[in-house]
């Protein structure tokens, strides 16, 4: 068979392999719940002239689908991220989601202030990631 140091480094390996797909299976959740809560916040401003309560409306009902994806990743993803970090990669996928929105769907231009502001949220995400 197997001698057992092969078989506590297998175990070890497919330790770390499932814990490097629960942060997979989080950031993916955080990012179709921020596609959902996206919509349901911004998506109402392409069509400004229906009336406010249809649109608090349909954005609730959308909201609700976010929910169905950021209470899981939140749950499963506090196993392996603390809050801070869960909060970080939230506001990181956030800003992604909401680029590619704003110039996709509703046709806004990205400039050089949005990069520099960007950029500096990445060098919070180094902060609140670094092991100190």
């Amino acid at each position: 068979m197997y001698p057992k140091h092969k078989i506590l480094r297998l175990n070890e390996n497919d330790f770390h392999a499932k814990r490097e797909r629960k942060k997979m299976r989080t950031i993916i959740l955080l990012t179709i719940s921020n596609i959902f809560m996206t919509f349901a916040w911004y998506g109402h401003l392409k069509y400004r002239t229906s009336a406010l309560w249809k649109v608090i409306l349909v954005s609730w009902g959308i909201a609700f689908f976010e929910y169905c994806f950021q209470v899981p990743a939140n749950r499963i993803g506090s196993y392996e991220f603390s809050t801070a970090q869960l909060k970080t990669i939230q506001e990181v996928i956030t800003l992604s989601v909401f680029s590619v929105f704003s110039v996709l769907y509703l046709g806004e231009k990205l400039k050089w202030n949005h990069a520099a502001g960007f950029g500096c949220i990445a060098m919070a995400v180094f902060f609140v990631f670094h092991k100190w």
